[in-house]
C-alpha cells in the first residue's frame, strides 16, 4: 500500500476528491515524517504541528461538504525560512534576526498558498540570508543529504529539498538567486523550477535585487505546474512582478503551443529544437555519472521526436560580474548590523560582505552591463533554440558543512555551480530534475532552460520526460 507521505500534491488532491483519505490523516503522516527525519537531516528550523492539524481539520470539513477552498486545500507544504509567513518568525538562518516581534504578514507566494487552503507544516533551513549554495548556518547548523547524511543537501534551499525528498510534504517554496532551488534539487533527487523573474511575486524585495526568484520544489513537474498556478500572478507589493497569465501551467502540460491536445506520453517535446551544451563551452569539468545521466536524457528526447544538437550559447563565464552583484547584495543585507552582531555572522558571509562593500557604483554598473549583454545573447540564442539542456550541477553532493568540495581547492560556492548562476543574471526559467545516481547512489541532475517567459514550455518538456520515465530516481531510504 502506498504511504500517504509518498503521494504527490496532485495525488493528494485526487484522493481528497474521491474520499480515499482525509487531510487530517495526510497531515498527521507528514508531521510524523517531519519529526522522524529532523534528527538525521536537520531540514527544519520550525515545525508547527498544532497549527497544521487545525488547518487540516478545516480542510477536511470543506472537502466533506464538497467545497474545497482552492487548488491545494489540505495539501501539506513547507516554506523556506527566507520568506515571510504570518504567525511564524522568519529568522533567515541568522542569529542577528530576533524572533520577538510582530510577524503578521505573508510573502506573496505564501499568501497564495494560504488562500488555496495549503497546510503549513513548518519553516525549512537556509544558510544565513541565503548567501551560498549549501545549507548550514550559525543559527541552525548543517542540513544533510537524504541519500547520505555525510553529504550536503545543497543550498540555499537545502532544507526544502530534503523535506520534499523524504516525504515531509510534497511541495515547498524555495528561493533561487544563483541556483538555490536547482542545486539542492539536483543533490536531493527532486524537481525544482526557477521561474522567469517576476512570474512569482516577491516581497519584501531581495537585497540581491533581480537575481532572486521564488520557485516551487516538488516531486515532479506536474506538482510544480499545480503550484505555479497557485503562486503566479501579480501582487501589488512587488513593483517588478509580471502581469496575469493568459493560460494556466497545468493546462500547458497537456496542450501544445498551438493549443492541440497532447495525447501520447512524451509528445510535449516533439518537434522542439533543443541545444545541448554539456560543459557550457568548457566552463565546467563534469563528473562521468553526471555526463552519463544527462546523455541518457538527450537520447530519450531524440527518441521522443525533439531535434537535439550540440550547440553552445557562446558566452564567457560571467562569474566576476555575478560576484559584484551578489557580494554587494550581501553587504547591503548586513549593512545595518553593529559590531557585536557582525561577530555572529557566518565567517564566509562576513568575507563576501567585506568584499561587496568595497565595490564602487561604477563596478556595479559594469556588472550590470555584462548582465545585459548576456541577456541579449541568450535572447538571440532562443530565436534558434526552444530550450537549452545542460547538467544542473557538474558534480554530486560532497561533504556536509563545506562551501566547496575539499578536493577542489576552491573557496566559494560559485566555483562548482557554473550551470546555474548565469540564468539568474538573464532571469530565464530553468528547471532541475534527477536523471540518475552516481556510484555512491547519490542523485545527479539535468537542467532545462527556456527563453524568458517560456516557463510553461520548460514544464511541458519536463513533464514529457517524467511521463516516459526518462527522469526520476528511487526515493531515499533514510526514513
Amino acid at each position: 500500500m502506498t504511504e500517504l507521505t509518498d503521494l504527490t500534491a496532485v495525488g493528494l488532491v485526487e484522493g481528497y476528491r474521491t474520499g480515499a483519505f482525509s487531510p487530517v490523516d495526510v497531515v498527521d503522516a507528514a508531521l510524523r515524517r517531519c519529526e522522524e527525519i529532523q534528527p538525521s537531516v536537520n531540514a527544519f528550523v520550525r515545525i508547527d504541528a498544532e497549527q497544521a492539524r487545525e488547518q487540516a481539520r478545516g480542510a477536511a470539513d470543506r472537502w466533506a461538504r464538497g467545497e474545497p477552498m482552492g487548488l491545494l486545500d489540505g495539501v501539506p507544504v513547507t516554506v523556506k525560512d527566507i520568506l515571510l509567513q504570518r504567525g511564524a518568525p522568519t529568522l533567515r538562518g541568522s542569529k542577528t534576526v530576533h524572533p520577538e516581534g510582530v510577524w503578521d504578514e505573508d510573502a506573496p507566494s505564501v499568501a497564495r498558498l494560504r488562500e488555496h487552503g495549503a497546510v503549513f507544516l513548518g519553516k525549512t533551513t537556509t544558510p544565513e540570508f541565503g548567501w551560498k549554495g549549501v545549507t548550514d548556518s550559525p543559527l541552525s547548523g548543517v542540513t544533510r543529504n537524504p541519500y547520505d547524511t555525510s553529504r550536503t543537501a545543497g543550498g540555499s534551499s537545502g532544507g526544502s529539498a530534503a523535506a520534499v525528498a523524504l516525504g515531509a510534504g510534497p511541495l515547498s517554496l524555495g528561493t533561487d538567486g544563483g541556483g538555490s532551488v536547482r542545486i539542492p534539487a539536483a543533490f536531493c533527487g527532486i524537481f525544482a523550477l526557477k521561474p522567469t523573474y517576476g512570474r512569482v511575486p516577491l516581497y519584501p524585495a531581495s537585497a540581491f535585487g533581480t537575481l532572486a526568484h521564488v520557485g516551487p520544489m516538488t516531486r515532479d513537474a506536474a506538482d510544480a505546474a499545480l503550484a505555479m498556478d497557485v503562486i503566479s500572478g501579480p501582487d501589488a507589493r512587488d513593483w517588478s512582478g509580471l502581469g496575469p497569465l493568459t493560460e494556466g501551467f497545468r493546462a500547458a502540460l497537456t496542450h501544445g503551443t498551438d493549443g492541440t491536445e497532447l495525447r501520447e506520453p512524451g509528445s510535449g517535446v516533439r518537434g522542439l529544437r533543443i541545444a545541448y551544451a554539456p560543459t557550457l563551452g568548457g566552463k565546467a569539468t563534469v563528473q562521468p555519472a553526471v555526463a552519463q545521466g544527462v546523455g541518457r536524457v538527450v537520447q530519450r528526447l531524440t527518441e521522443l521526436g525533439a531535434h537535439v544538437e550540440d550547440a553552445d550559447p557562446g558566452f564567457s563565464d560571467p562569474v566576476e560580474a555575478f560576484h559584484v552583484l551578489w557580494f554587494s547584495g550581501a553587504a547591503r543585507v548586513t549593512q545595518p548590523l553593529g559590531p557585536r552582531e557582525r561577530d555572529l555572522l557566518d565567517p564566509g558571509l562576513a568575507e563576501i560582505c567585506a568584499q561587496g562593500a568595497g565595490y564602487s557604483a561604477l563596478d556595479y554598473l559594469a556588472a550590470v552591463d555584462v548582465r545585459m549583454d548576456l541577456g541579449r545573447r541568450m535572447g538571440r540564442f532562443h530565436e534558434t533554440y526552444d530550450l537549452l539542456l545542460t547538467p544542473a550541477v557538474p558534480i554530486a553532493a560532497f561533504e556536509a558543512g563545506a562551501e566547496a568540495p575539499a578536493s577542489s581547492g576552491e573557496a566559494r560556492w560559485t566555483s562548482w555551480t557554473p550551470f546555474t548562476y548565469p540564468f539568474n543574471l538573464t532571469q530565464q526559467p530553468a528547471a532541475s530534475m534527477p536523471c540518475g545516481v552516481d556510484d555512491d547512489g547519490l542523485p545527479v541532475g539535468v537542467q532545462l532552460v527556456g527563453a524568458r517567459h517560456a516557463d510553461a514550455l520548460v514544464l511541458r518538456a519536463a513533464q514529457a520526460l517524467y511521463e516516459t520515465g526518462a527522469v526520476g530516481i528511487p526515493a531515499p531510504t533514510l526514513a
